[in-house]
This record gives structure tokens, C-alpha cells and sequence, in this order.
């Protein structure tokens, strides 16, 4: 009886915490929006300080001023699409490494691109708005709060989370949560909304929907030697192609659409 009765209260607070992503999906959401903000804000200066103090973030003008006129220009899509975060203190650091294909999105907008992406996989405008749409889109979707919930729910505890991070000890075990967030695979799910919604944005902004399917075939190909760490949480398949191909005819009408594309100004 008791058992049967935990069970009943786990279930109706998992029920009660239950959100509804931007495309109509249902997330548990044990952790706010608010609070995996919060957090956000302060493991991105963690995780970017040591980087920081070996001078290792935003050190080719070029590419810092490439990828923010892009952000910029995605950015103001994804204010049109959820108008409150407009508020939101927008950031992308580049950060250097060129052994790393990655890139990566916090709650509250705060991202990072590392230069291995760029350098291996040499993508066009085009398709590093897909990049950047695609991680923007995680963070419009909540996805950061979703998987710092995710892990609550799994008994997977703060002290688990501090070891797995290995994260500076100063940071708060919040923060550790959404710097472990950022490793964390992605479920199914959250990677198909991230591929629509990035997608559309990209599209929007005025960038080629179709150099999603070209971004994807050179990761396939980059994977081939060794896998990218971005592949990791944003794996590659023949069904995420499959269905990138069944969008295009929704979204080629918001590339071809007239009329400038306006930017959100982000700061250097």
C-alpha cells in the first residue's frame, strides 16, 4: 500500500511539472526555464574562464565578426518566435580549439562554437546558420531545463553531477547541473524540434535550408575518421536526413521570401 501510494506522488508531481515545447511537445520540466537560466549564467562564466585565462576565446576577429553577423541575424528570428527573449542576455564566444568539432547552447542564449568545427568541416554561411540555428533552437525550447530535469528525476544526484563535470569546485551545484547539461546527448525528440526549429530560423534569416542536408553529409563524413564530439549529443542518422529532406518544401518559402532580414545586435 505504501509503495502504491509513492508511486501515486511521484507520478502526480512528474504530471504537475509537465511543460510544452515551442512545437507542441510535452517535457518534464522538474526545473524551471527561470532557474536553468540562472544557472546557465553562471556556469558559462565558469566554463569560459579558465579558457579565458589561457586566451583561448574570440582570438580570430574574422570568424568572431562571420559568426555574429549569422547569430545576429538568427537571433532576431528567434525573438519574432518567442518575443520574451528579447531579454535575454545574448552570447556566443568563440572558442579555440581546433581538434574539436563542437558547438553548444545554455539556458538564456548563452552558446559557444569551437574552431574545429569551422577548420574540419569548412562550412558555408549556409551551413553554419544550421549549426547555430540548431543550437539556438535548443535553447528557445528549453532543452537545457528539460535535460537538468531528466537527470533529477533519474536519481542522478548533484555530487554524481559535480564528479561527471569535473567542473571548477567554486561553481554552484546548479551551475554544475547545466555545464553537465551541455554533455548530456540529447533525447531523440529534443533533436528532431532542434532540427525544425533551427531549420526555420535559419531559413528566416535568409540562409539556404537545403545546406542542412550538405551540413549533415560532412559530419557523416568527418565521423568517419573519428567522431566529432558534437555527434555525440547530436547524433547523425538516416532518419534525421530523411526527415531534414521531408522539410525542406515547408521551409524553401521562408528563404525565398523578399524583404531584408533584420539582426539583433550582439555584443563583441
Amino acid at each position: 500500500m505504501q509503495k502504491l501510494l509513492a508511486i501515486v506522488i511521484v507520478a502526480a508531481v512528474v504530471c504537475a511539472a509537465c511543460a510544452t515545447s515551442p512545437t507542441g511537445r510535452r517535457q518534464l520540466m522538474i526545473v524551471s526555464e527561470e532557474s536553468a537560466i540562472a544557472a546557465s549564467r553562471e556556469a558559462y562564466v565558469e566554463v569560459l574562464r579558465p579558457l579565458e585565462q589561457q586566451g583561448r576565446v574570440d582570438n580570430d576577429r574574422a570568424l568572431k565578426a562571420r559568426v555574429n553577423k549569422i547569430t545576429g541575424r538568427l537571433i532576431a528570428q528567434a525573438v519574432k518566435m518567442r518575443p520574451e527573449t528579447a531579454k535575454w542576455d545574448w552570447s556566443i564566444k568563440i572558442i579555440d580549439d581546433p581538434k574539436t568539432v563542437n558547438a553548444w547552447a545554455m539556458a538564456g542564449g548563452k552558446m559557444a562554437l569551437y574552431t574545429g568545427l569551422v577548420k574540419k568541416i569548412q562550412p558555408t554561411d549556409d551551413e553554419l546558420a544550421q549549426v547555430l540555428g540548431h543550437e539556438i533552437a535548443h535553447a528557445l525550447a528549453k532543452h537545457t531545463a528539460e535535460k537538468m530535469s531528466v537527470a533529477l528525476a533519474s536519481n542522478l544526484g548533484i555530487a554524481t553531477i559535480g564528479v561527471l563535470a569535473d567542473q571548477p569546485a567554486a561553481m554552484s551545484s546548479a551551475a554544475l547541473a547545466a555545464a553537465v547539461a551541455i554533455q548530456m546527448p540529447n533525447s531523440r525528440s529534443a533533436e528532431s524540434e532542434a532540427d525544425h526549429i533551427g531549420m526555420e530560423l535559419a531559413a528566416k534569416a535568409g540562409y539556404d535550408p537545403r545546406a542542412a542536408i550538405t551540413l549533415w553529409n560532412k559530419m557523416g563524413r568527418e565521423a568517419g575518421s573519428s567522431v566529432p564530439q558534437f555527434l555525440s549529443t547530436h547524433p547523425s542518422s538516416d532518419t534525421r536526413m530523411r526527415e531534414l529532406t521531408r522539410l525542406l518544401p515547408q521551409m524553401m518559402p521562408y528563404y525565398r521570401q523578399d524583404g531584408e532580414r533584420p539582426t539583433y545586435p550582439l555584443k563583441s
